[in-house]
This record gives structure tokens, C-alpha cells and sequence, in this order.
């Protein structure tokens, strides 16, 4: 995969409703500061101007969200009955997402379940981040899920580290940095979470694989493919198969985990046959992306 640049962007899945891009590395989705003209959306723009809606800020409605340093499947509505359909998919909790992961060091355990709560670093110095329950300055943190499934391990440039499937049940801002980096095992290139130590990679090795929203219509179902391998990146070196990917996946599709959006957070409580006023007007704005007027 190439480094991004206007022209680059992979399509992965596209219909008169959504587009799937594969996102790449360092490139953020959308931005409203005027120097930043490398995105998702301005790439978007100039592959596809006559789906851009002038209705919205940005162009596109973007169904959820990826880092800027992470890569993957990323999945765009094209308009405002579509981002409805996905919006209720991701409010409903029946989206299913799994990542691709290099860890620092040995993950001993050959599958973990982890639920380090996490909430914001309110530490002077470390307000773009987000932490674990316990640590100083750890504001409102809630409750987090992030099942670990160990597939290599092998060498990255020399150091031991281990190829992961990560499967977040819950969607918290940075949710799979903080649970590798709570279990000592932060994400090779993670510069943030490795305060600043990380940085000879030349990228965050986070991937978004696996992409599945249940649309009673037009169910999406969608893979980006493995970038983390030695064909691509002659620094990683496998060494052990641990766990075998396409099986795995297989597991996933017969027994689909549940999600929640990432951002905006979810409405917390109980589905109910009638949504409340508070619920519509988060649906409402979700839908509007930044409406102009």
C-alpha cells in the first residue's frame, strides 16, 4: 500500500448507497483547517465530485471512524437515508469490526479478553490522550471490551513482537492503543502511547481488516487486505503461525461480536422501541455531518 496522496484511494466496496474505502496510513478523514488538504474526504472529491453533497459540510457522511495514523476498511453513506440505516446498525451495537495488530514483545497468552476501563488524560501534557482507570488524572472512565487473539510471532526490524487480531466489543477513543499498551504490549509505531519512543517505524502498524454492517438491504461485508506482511514490509518477519487469519474470520462471520460507535459516544442505556427526544436529535445531527444552514 502505498503512501496517501490525492489520486491513491483504494475502493473496496461501492454502490449507489455506500463506499468502502481502505484508508490509508497518516491521513485523516476530514479536517476543516485550510492547510490540510490531504484527507479522506478531499480524496473522495476528487475521484468522485458528482457524489459529494452540497448539503453537507464535508461532502460525505462518514458512518464512523479511524485514527489518523490507522489504516483499513472505512465506510462512507451517500445519503441521508443510507447514513440512517448504518447509523441504526451502529446505535444497535450489530456492527462487527477486527483489526489488525503488531505488538512489542511476546503476547504469552494465545487469546485474552481485556476490559481496562478508559477515560480522558486530563495530565498536563497528555489531554490528547486517553488512559486506564487508576492512572493520575483519568477522567469519567467507562467501560471497555477488546478480545486479543494471538496469529504470529516473529521479528519487526530485529525486535521480537507478535501479530494480533483485535476485536473491540465496545468503541472507545483510542480503545485498542490504551488495552495494548495497558498490557505492555503497545502497538508497533504507536508514537503517542509509546510517549514519543516509537518512532523508527514508519508507520502505526493498526490495521482495520474486517468490516461487517448487517443492512437488511444491503449488507456490507468487507475485508482490506493484510498489509502486515513480508511481501509488503521486509522488516517483519514472521517466524511462528500461531493462529491461521481466514479461519479466524470464518469464526467471526458464524459468530458475529457486537460494537458500538466510536464518536460520537452512544447513547448509554437501554434500546426501547421509542426513541427518546435526546436520541433523535443525536440521530438527527449524526445525519447532518455539519449541515451548512
Amino acid at each position: 500500500m502505498e503512501p496517501a496522496s490525492l489520486e491513491n484511494l483504494c475502493v473496496l466496496y461501492h454502490s449507489a448507497n455506500y463506499i468502502v474505502v481502505n484508508k490509508h496510513w497518516d491521513i485523516r478523514i476530514d479536517s476543516k483547517m485550510w492547510y490540510e488538504k490531504q484527507t479522506v474526504q478531499s480524496q473522495l472529491k476528487h475521484r468522485f465530485p458528482e457524489l459529494a453533497d452540497p448539503g453537507t459540510y464535508y461532502g460525505f457522511r462518514f458512518c464512523h471512524q479511524l485514527d489518523f495514523s490507522t489504516s483499513g476498511a472505512l465506510c462512507v453513506a451517500l445519503n441521508k437515508a443510507a447514513a440512517g440505516h448504518a447509523y441504526r446498525c451502529f446505535k444497535d451495537r450489530l456492527v462487527t469490526k477486527a483489526y489488525l495488530a503488531l505488538v512489542r514483545d511476546i503476547v504469552a497468552e494465545e487469546k485474552m479478553a481485556l476490559d481496562f476501563a478508559i477515560g480522558k488524560n486530563t495530565t498536563e501534557g497528555k489531554t490528547h490522550m486517553m488512559c486506564t482507570e487508576g492512572t493520575d488524572g483519568c477522567e469519567n472512565p467507562k467501560t471497555c471490551q477488546t478480545e486479543l487473539t494471538v496469529l504470529e510471532y516473529g521479528e519487526y526490524d530485529g525486535d521480537p513482537v507478535t501479530k494480533v487480531l483485535l476485536q473491540p466489543l465496545t468503541g472507545r477513543t483510542h480503545q485498542l492503543r490504551v488495552h495494548c499498551s495497558a498490557i505492555d504490549h503497545p502497538i508497533v509505531g504507536d508514537y503517542t502511547y509509546s510517549l514519543r519512543t516509537d518512532n523508527a517505524p514508519y508507520r502505526m502498524m493498526l490495521h482495520a481488516y474486517f468490516l461487517h454492517i448487517p443492512l437488511e438491504n444491503e449488507p456490507i461485508h468487507v475485508t482490506a487486505p493484510d498489509p502486515f506482511v513480508p511481501t509488503l514490509d521486509s522488516k517483519w518477519a514472521p517466524q511462528r503461525c500461531v493462529n491461521v487469519l481466514e479461519d479466524l474470520l470464518k469464526n467471526i462471520l458464524t459468530q458475529p461480536q457486537t460494537e458500538i460507535r466510536e464518536d460520537p459516544e452512544p447513547v448509554h442505556g437501554r434500546s426501547s422501541p421509542v426513541e427518546s427526544e435526546e436520541q433523535q436529535a443525536q440521530c438527527q445531527q449524526w445525519l447532518c455531518e455539519w449541515n451548512l444552514d
